[in-house]
């Protein structure tokens, strides 16, 4: 067992000093000639490889305490953490503008985070539920933005009208993508969505007559509330002339908060309610097994339909809040890398997990903001984070699920009883 565990850390840090040497390793400077000079930092990789041997050996020997003995039953402990986190979180998210160390980056960092939560949400209708691999997402989030901005500039259309409009939108072309995968699966699927969302980013920098290219729209209008204008003067018919309190700018912002945190518990209530009716329990059964669930009679065509329509709308109704919120949106808003990050969230949350991915969301979009100030060091210490949780939690931060039916008593699955690349 030793010498085992040793091979497997030999193998990692090798693999590790390949992958550091080049990267790390070696430094491009300017010389005094004003030419470019490698300067060596083999200390650093040194420090980097004896990093991962050990800490292979950690987790060699974690998995080794951690694995039960033969004829005893897991003990499930999220289940019931999960019971008071979700409150616990979403009370926290509702006080958060009225705490006293809560100021404008605070209540920005917040709308973030609950907005790739709802992004989050909406992906997890199509990966999480139906099993359905999507790497195109943020297509669906750029038709939302454009479309609000579009409505707005155009027709002069509030908020409130055009927010349904470009969630419908986004619907529409969540079936146009679902028609023609309708007999993908797997890595064939993946491929034609990342091509789908690559199709919609190229449309939208090319298609200048109409999105004006590379350089986006501005001046994208901002909602009020209930048709109060929020302004820095105390105006006739402002919002802070008409409650009759002192204007300022965090009026706004907190707004904005609030609807955006609207928005991810309407996601939430839908996709919980959904998931307990038959269509939900047809989108399990189609990820559990496609061949299986159309013996039983499920119309596969319209249970994917449905699930690349409601993702879409979700996303088009958080691409309409981003138009909003940020007045101005250009096509490098809308880059595969959204749609890795969103994907990324929902993985490591846990698939069909709520509270998973919220918690992901809130871990790898608000806590690396702490390490902003680390420079190039963020995204490694970033990747890093991102292995050992995949590592240490293979299913995701949440793994374990409960049932939508189950015929005798309801019992938690296990996260390890689960095939690898199933429910």
């Amino acid at each position: 067992m030793k010498g085992t565990a040793l091979r497997d850390a030999g193998i990692a840090a090798a693999v590790a000093a390949c992958l550091f040497v080049p990267i790390v390793g070696l430094r491009t400077e300017p010389g005094q000639t004003g030419a470019l000079a490698l300067q060596p930092r083999f200390g650093l990789v040194a420090l980097l490889v004896a990093a991962v041997f050990f800490g292979r050996l950690v987790i060699i020997g974690w998995h080794s305490r951690r694995r039960p003995a033969a004829g005893t039953k897991p003990r499930f402990v999220l289940p019931e953490v999960g019971r008071y986190a979700a409150p616990a979180l979403l009370g926290f998210a509702l006080l958060l503008p009225f705490f006293p160390f809560t100021g404008r980056y605070e209540l920005d960092i917040g709308i973030l985070v609950l907005t790739y939560v709802m992004l989050g949400w909406g992906l997890n209708i199509v990966v999480g539920l139906a099993g359905l691999l999507d790497l195109g997402y943020v297509a669906f989030y750029a038709v939302g933005a454009y479309t609000y901005a579009l409505l707005a500039q155009t027709f002069g259309l509030s908020f409130w009208a055009c927010l349904p409009l470009a969630g419908l939108t986004a619907g529409c072309w969540g079936v146009l993508l679902g028609f023609p995968v309708l007999r993908l699966r797997g890595d064939y699927l993946a491929i034609v969505t990342l091509g789908f969302g690559e199709i919609i980013r190229i449309v939208l920098l090319n298609w200048t007559s109409l999105t004006n290219g590379p350089n986006g729209i501005g001046g994208i209008p901002r909602p009020s509330f209930f048709g109060l204008p929020f302004s820095s003067g105390n105006e006739p018919g402002s919002f802070s002339h008409f409650f009759g309190v002192e204007p300022s700018s965090v009026q706004r912002v907190v707004f904005l908060y609030y609807l955006i945190l609207a928005l991810a518990l309407l996601t939430n209530w839908v996709s919980i309610r959904l998931r307990r009716q038959p269509l939900g329990r047809a989108w399990e059964a189609l990820r559990e097994d496609e061949i299986a669930a159309r013996a039983l009679g499920i119309n596969v065509r319209n249970t994917k339909l449905t699930a690349f329509a409601l993702g879409a709308t979700f996303g088009g109704l958080a691409g309409a809040f981003f138009a909003t919120r940020a007045a101005f949106i250009s096509p490098e808003s809308f880059t595969f890398n959204e749609s890795a990050i969103i994907l990324a969230i929902v993985v490591l949350g846990g698939l069909g997990s709520q509270l998973g991915i919220a918690i992901s969301a809130l871990v790898m979009i608000g806590g690396f903001e702490l390490f902003r100030d680390f420079g190039e060091w963020r995204m490694l210490i970033f990747g890093g984070a991102m292995v050992l949780i995949m590592v240490l939690k293979p299913r995701g931060l949440v793994g374990d699920r409960t049932p939508t039916i189950a015929l005798g008593a309801r019992k938690t699955i296990d996260a390890g009883l689960i095939s690898q690349g199933q429910g």
